[in-house]
């Protein structure tokens, strides 16, 4: 065979069109191949675009709700519809859909495209390859990432408590000032950025929660279906004894369905209605005028003569007295009973709070009613030898007792005298005082989309207009700020927990320990003065486990009434309520401002704050690379902008859009 191979090449004669036939062999697979690679460039870009459009409107998607199975129908049919002459049969398509545990995540199509080559199965046989060769598809790989725009929530729970007035460590500036404006800041740098985000409804969205040793819900409330108006939970009636209302023809009964209500001749139309705190608020009157009646003028003679003469006389009018409500409520609402302290189960207590269907009139809120504490009485005649009843000096006295009551504890819990009127000089109580005792913080502000001008604008002034005094209550001020992210009631503006790519933040920062007042004088017995949790003395629902033990451990004295045991209960109180907003999917963010290492109370608050701190998904720990930095910051006055800033870094981390 090579012998004759040899002969051929070395004759010459006449084979000019033979060895052009020859030569065109490799020409001709030249150019098979050349127009196959061609065309598989063009479909491998097609199937390309088709999945980068696919990819684009499944995280849109996403973004609505879809469950998975939902978004991989809809991502094939998308990626084959837009195939612009590709046979689909050719292509397969995988979806990897972001885990909904993080954030908006990572949306990742794969397809890969089996090219069928036109030109180089001819040019194989013609080379006389094995059939496998013949028949084989070249096999292209193509991959899309999308990075889902991340829509973000948070509620700033922020301390509004006394010491907030003092000067911030290193600063010059009080430390509710400073806070004021690295909060504002931080609020402007997401909205800033959100704002180039068109096609996202409410990108970004901001709440805020004063707190104190309360949270104000604001006072328009009062007649929301979560607020309890029938006092049918156990908390309502936790300092009132309706039975000892007692006056003249009044009285008070349960009905059938657990409501108390007036009965007797001697309420005339207001005959059966509720007696609830808020009938009390309203109930409670005050002479607002005291007019005189013209031409009612009298000569009332104090002493005669023998010969029946007026030797000494006094003149006397008659008036109309007008009267109106002493107090109303400022929106300032108790804390639930353990475990609905620290979670975010929805207030269920029936119907129109009728206590008719189904539901646990537990989970209501409760308006806060701080009841009045002994202290001023009323003289029972005007004979300077009456004997004075016994008086008291306690911390919120601000009505008359009633004298029937022979003991402190019986003076503040007799019903009768809160409808006795109070006279015309009666004075007028200042925010955070009388019946609204420990309620001095402005009020809540729900989730408002900061990417709208008077949405940011009403955020802003809501800052500003925060004012620091009262107690320390970390855990219930981030309840209600997990209840402001929260898409069910009481305040609904939260997106579903269920919807993928959005992140709900709550940053809380404070100055001090949590704190709860053992009172200086406590003639009724209250162990503590009134709060959130009420009294610290105080049972609720027939037992004699105070709200604010309930559900702490065996390390909290139940009899224990003393302020370090108090901290200690919230503390716990406040563990529970982080595991549980963690458990919620809610990023916790915690600031620490001017507290210090080296005291050990003050350590202890730094500690519970970190351990209630979630982890970052993008910075390390500096001690420990291989773990995630806790989201946590021990801040002073002169830190605190800065600080700030680290949190709007992490929260625009969490809207990264590849």
């Amino acid at each position: 065979m090579l012998a004759l191979w040899r002969a051929f090449w070395s004759d010459t004669r006449g084979h000019y069109a033979l060895m052009t036939v020859v030569a065109m062999v490799p020409i001709m697979g030249a150019i098979a191949i050349a127009v196959d690679y061609s065309e598989m460039v063009r479909q491998k870009q097609n199937v390309a675009n088709a999945l980068d459009a696919a990819n684009i409107a499944t995280a849109r998607r996403i973004v609505e709700g879809a469950t998975d199975d939902q978004l991989r129908a809809y991502a094939l049919d998308f990626f084959h519809a837009n195939l612009n002459g590709v046979n689909p049969a050719d292509t397969t398509l995988s979806v990897k859909l972001p885990d909904s545990s993080v954030g908006g995540g990572t949306l990742k199509l794969t397809a890969n495209l089996n090219y069928r080559p036109y030109f180089y199965p001819a040019f194989a046989q013609m080379m006389k390859e094995d059939t496998e060769t013949v028949n084989r598809k070249i096999s292209v790989g193509v991959d899309s990432e999308v990075r889902l725009k991340n829509t973000l929530e948070v509620a700033l729970v922020l301390d509004n408590s006394g010491s907030m007035t003092s000067y911030g460590t290193g600063s010059g500036q009080r430390r509710i000032d400073l806070l004021k404006d690295a909060a504002k800041q931080l609020v402007d740098t997401l909205a800033l950025q959100a704002n180039q985000i068109k096609q996202v409804e409410k990108p970004v969205q901001f709440g805020l929660v004063p707190f104190a040793a309360s949270v104000n819900v604001g006072p328009q409330n009062d007649s929301s279906s979560w607020i309890d108006i029938a006092g049918l939970s156990p908390v309502h009636n936790e300092n009132f004894d309706w039975s000892t209302i007692s006056a003249p023809d009044k009285r008070a009964a349960k009905d059938g369905f657990g409501v108390w209500r007036k009965t007797g001749t001697g309420w005339g139309a207001e005959e059966g209605e509720m007696l609830t705190r808020f009938s009390l608020y309203k109930d409670m009157k005050v002479v607002t005028s005291h007019e005189r009646v013209d031409a009612s003028e009298r000569v009332v003679c104090d002493e005669y003569r023998s010969n029946n003469t007026c030797k000494r006389s006094h003149k006397e009018y008659d008036y109309v007295d007008t009267y109106g409500p002493f107090a109303s409520w400022q929106g300032c609402v108790e804390a639930r009973p353990y475990p609905y302290n620290v979670d975010d189960t929805p207030a269920s207590g029936g119907p129109n709070n009728t206590g008719i269907g189904f539901g646990d009139p537990a989970t209501m809120f409760v308006p806060m009613f701080a009841p009045d504490e002994p202290g001023n009485h009323w003289k029972l005649t005007q004979d300077p030898d009456e004997s004075a009843p016994k008086t008291y000096s306690a911390a919120n006295s601000w009505w008359n007792d009633d004298p029937s009551s022979s003991t402190g504890k019986t003076r503040q819990s007799n019903m009768a005298k809160y409808f006795q009127v109070r006279s015309y000089d009666a004075p007028v109580l200042k925010a955070g005082a009388g019946p609204n005792y420990s309620c001095t913080t402005k009020p809540l502000t729900p989730l408002t989309d900061v990417t709208k001008p008077e949405g940011l604008e009403t955020i802003k002034a809501a800052i500003d207009g925060m004012a620091a005094n009262g107690n320390t209550d970390v855990p219930e001020g981030m309840a209600w700020g997990w209840r402001v992210l929260s898409h069910s009631e009481p305040f609904t503006q939260g997106r579903a927990e269920t919807e993928k790519g959005n992140d709900k933040v709550i940053i809380v920062l404070t100055d001090g320990e949590n704190t709860y007042s053992v009172p200086g004088n406590d003639p009724a017995g209250n162990k503590s003065t009134y709060a959130a949790y009420g009294y610290a003395g105080v049972g609720y629902n027939g037992t004699a486990t105070t709200r604010l033990f309930s559900g702490t451990s065996s390390a909290i004295g139940t009899l224990n009434y003393s302020s370090s045991n108090y901290t200690n209960a919230l503390n716990e109180q406040m563990t529970k309520l982080c595991e549980n907003a963690k458990a919620g999917k809610i990023i916790v963010m915690t600031v620490a401002l001017d507290l210090s290492t080296s005291d050990t109370s003050e350590n202890k608050a730094i500690e519970a704050l970190k351990a209630c701190s979630s982890e970052s998904r993008f910075r390390k720990d500096s001690a420990d690379p291989s773990k995630p930095a806790k989201l946590f910051w021990n801040a002073t006055g002169a830190s605190l902008a800065k600080d700030f800033e680290e949190i709007g870094n992490e929260l625009s981390n969490l809207r990264i859009v590849s």
